[in-house]
């Protein structure tokens, strides 16, 4: 490397130290300084800001090299957080891609706009390509419908506390029937989305197991064939509210009923799998059949997915 490169090196690190200490950088200046013409502290700002684009897929961190008229130099500005870096989009779409919660189209779509949007234009294609084959095999959800446009409005209603009358198409009879709705939350569960609500219709709730039931009806958002807006409100007060997080605890199945309490042996090797499948449960005593379980479950899904374990799980 000759004194030149060497130089050049130095009075760059120099430069860019200086504009990482907050220093406002006139090229007039650096030019005496340094000893070179200005075109040379022109192309050494240049070589920094191809530095900054570049570390800034590692950093997360997207700083950008501005000129500030009133003071008449460059200066380092952190524009923004990259939102996701190249590791983190990758794992959101594979989680996307596996969720299978979407349409084939609506699927592209919404990877394509995340890749755009979080992924430096000249790592998009190393990204694409580890997603490429799950992409082209891509298998949607069997109803293949749209269902993008009735969570955001069915979030709305959430939030601004509308009654809604909804047209669902009910699993059993295989009939369309009308509610009437108090929308409380939405969530998402094993490739289709849920919204949980009060019936708000006193004619419909006499039909139900558990009269005055204050657990909320579960609707597949797929079989919502119609929402409309009835214009008038509901208001839980805030000390009542609807908690999805409290409440996704305790509801793995999507199954209606109530909170049950189960125990159960567990047999097999993996408790992790066990305890994370159902959040709320606890090991209640280990021995050498293996570990007593307890959990509280909303619904009656959990009795079908305990029988569905074999031999590994004997329900007490």
């Amino acid at each position: 490397m000759s004194k030149a490169d060497t130089g050049k090196e130095r009075r760059v690190l120099s430069i860019y130290t200086e504009l990482l200490n907050g220093k406002t950088i006139s090229k007039a200046e650096m030019a005496e300084k340094y000893g070179v013409d200005v075109r040379s502290i022109q192309r050494d700002l240049a070589d920094i800001r191809s530095f900054i684009e570049e570390s800034t897929i590692e950093t997360g961190i997207e700083n950008d090299l501005v000129y500030d008229a009133k003071q008449k130099g460059f200066r380092l500005e952190q524009t923004n957080k990259m939102k996701f870096t190249n590791d983190e989009v990758l794992a959101i779409c594979k989680i996307l891609l596996d969720s299978r919660a979407f349409r084939k189209d609506d699927m592209e779509t919404i990877l394509n706009k995340l890749m755009d949007c979080c992924v430096p234009k000249k790592n998009q294609k190393m990204v694409n390509d580890l997603i490429s084959n799950e992409k082209f095999h891509y298998v949607p959800p069997r109803h293949n419908k749209h269902v993008i446009n009735n969570l955001w409005n069915i979030g709305c209603a959430i939030r601004d506390g509308d009654v809604l009358e909804i047209s669902y198409k009910r699993l059993k009879e295989k009939k369309t029937v009308k509610r009437r709705i108090q929308p409380l939350g939405i969530m998402f569960s094993e490739y289709y989305f849920y919204l949980m609500a009060f019936i708000d219709e006193a004619e419909t709730r006499k039909d139900f197991d558990v009269i005055n039931d204050s657990s909320p009806t579960i609707y597949r958002i797929d079989r919502i064939q119609e929402i409309v807006s009835t214009g008038e409100k509901f208001h839980i007060p805030y000390s009542s509210r609807f908690e999805e997080g409290e409440f996704r605890k305790r509801v793995q199945f999507m199954y209606g009923g109530r909170i049950n309490r189960v125990k159960f042996l567990y047999k097999g090797m993996d408790i992790d799998a066990i305890l994370d499948r159902l959040p709320t449960a606890k090991i209640i005593k280990t021995s050498a059949e293996g570990q007593i379980v307890s959990a509280e479950v909303f619904g009656n899904g959990i009795e079908m997915w305990l029988r569905s374990q074999g031999d590994t799980i004997e329900i007490i």
